[in-house]
């Protein structure tokens, strides 16, 4: 989750950087985004094991997927909103998109080990 959070603020703290002096998309603002993406999934495949073997998540699991479903549907939306809408706006979009991400990882973790 650490490193979740952190590739995620850095990449959206990156993205709104480079949106803001005038940065269209590009290979690394869509990447970052990617690479978000990526994390998400492998937390997703662990998220399904780690039940099975003997740890479920100690707060509510239903909040928990509903979460884990739904953030991995926020990196797809803001790379497409960049594909379509070329402009400077839509990098800080990303940016957004990213930090949306960062928020929702840490929740996920709070319901997990019920730290509400």
């Amino acid at each position: 989750m650490w490193v979740q959070l952190t590739v995620t603020v850095v990449a959206g703290l990156f993205a709104v950087v480079v949106g803001l002096i005038g940065w269209k998309p590009n290979d690394y603002t869509v990447g970052s985004l990617a690479l978000i993406e990526l994390l998400l999934v492998a937390q997703g495949v662990v998220s399904l094991v780690l039940p099975a073997v003997g740890s479920p998540p100690q707060g509510n699991g239903l909040e928990f997927g509903v979460y884990a479903v739904s953030v991995l549907l926020v990196p797809p939306a803001a790379i497409l909103w960049a594909l379509v809408d070329r402009t400077r706006w839509s990098t800080v979009v990303l940016g957004a998109g990213a930090f949306t991400v960062a928020v929702m990882v840490y929740r996920m973790y709070q319901i997990w080990f019920a730290l509400n």
